[in-house]
């Protein structure tokens, strides 16, 4: 009887530990959160920064675009066999 008692007592030890754990994992992930949603929260009409290719102008002054806009450019071009047809 002894053993068992002594056996439960680690298991429930154990939840314990791993409940405590979670409570501070869970808590530095709000504190995380709450200071990255601060500029947004604050300002009038704030948004998260738009991370879009072709919305930043020092990859457009380098002629760098998104992949979509690169396929769109290069079906537009004509390929020898049109210029070979006019």
């Amino acid at each position: 009887m002894l053993s068992y008692n002594l056996n439960s007592y680690i298991c429930v030890h154990k939840y314990n530990k791993m409940f405590v754990i979670l409570l501070i994992t869970l808590g530095i992930l709000t504190v995380c959160i709450i200071l990255m949603s601060i500029q947004i929260i604050l300002k009038k009409n704030g948004r998260f920064p738009n991370g879009h290719i072709g919305n930043n102008q020092a990859l457009r002054k380098k002629g760098i675009h998104c992949a979509k806009t690169q396929d769109w450019e290069a079906s537009e071009k004509k390929n020898l066999f049109e210029y070979l047809e006019q």
